[in-house]
């Protein structure tokens, strides 16, 4: 899991024209900005067109602290950016000769990836941690889960009960709406009454 070749780890770094940690640092920084947090995207230098090719680090007397021609590429379209790095790390994860990721894996990148751009996801760790009978997930149930959030309100208000949905979705609809049923404390006043009588 997690494991970069060499050429790899160069080719990436050489793109960026990172050659220090506190530049890669910030390239990954404005990456979790742009693709995870939702902030504004950073402006290119005045007088330069974002995505030229074979562009130099140092545009307009100002000089970047890496490359941000991959930055502005992503900017352009967040939204292709975000899922080309969410299918990118379910293959990260995924061991090598293995078809799912583990589940405490998979909730570790939800908690990172998705959870800071769709509350529910915040829901759905509570019951996968809850139940604990989730061993795995493989690609189909890794991309409907990102789907689910993003179509499905967090009250569940919109939520088709005859759409295709995984189980552990089902399940998770089925378990929220129960926990939302019974009103936090109940339990508790129910105990009080039976102290009182």
């Amino acid at each position: 899991m997690a494991k970069f070749k060499e050429e790899e780890w160069m080719k990436g770094t050489g793109e960026l024209r990172a050659s220090t940690l506190q530049a890669l640092s910030l390239a990954i920084r404005d990456l979790e900005d742009l693709l995870l947090l939702d902030k504004p995207p950073i402006q290119p230098p005045p007088g330069t067109e974002p995505p030229v090719k074979k562009r130099s680090a140092q545009s307009a007397g100002r000089v970047e602290p890496y490359s941000r021609q991959k930055y502005y590429l992503y900017a352009a379209n967040r939204e292709k950016a975000f899922l080309e790095l969410y299918a990118f790390c379910f293959s990260l994860a995924k061991p090598p000769t293995g078809r799912n990721i583990d589940m405490d894996t998979a909730s570790a990148f939800w908690s990172v990836l998705v959870a800071p751009k769709y509350p529910i996801m915040n829901d759905i760790l509570k019951f996968i941690a809850d139940k604990g009978t989730y061993k795995g997930v493989n690609k189909d149930l890794w991309n409907m889960t990102l789907e689910f959030c993003r179509t499905v309100q967090p009250d569940l208000s919109n939520y088709d009960p005859d759409g295709a949905w995984p189980t552990m979705l089902d399940d998770f609809v089925t378990w929220k709406k129960s926990s939302n049923s019974q009103p936090s404390g109940a339990q508790e006043e129910e105990d009080q009454d039976i102290e009182i009588s």
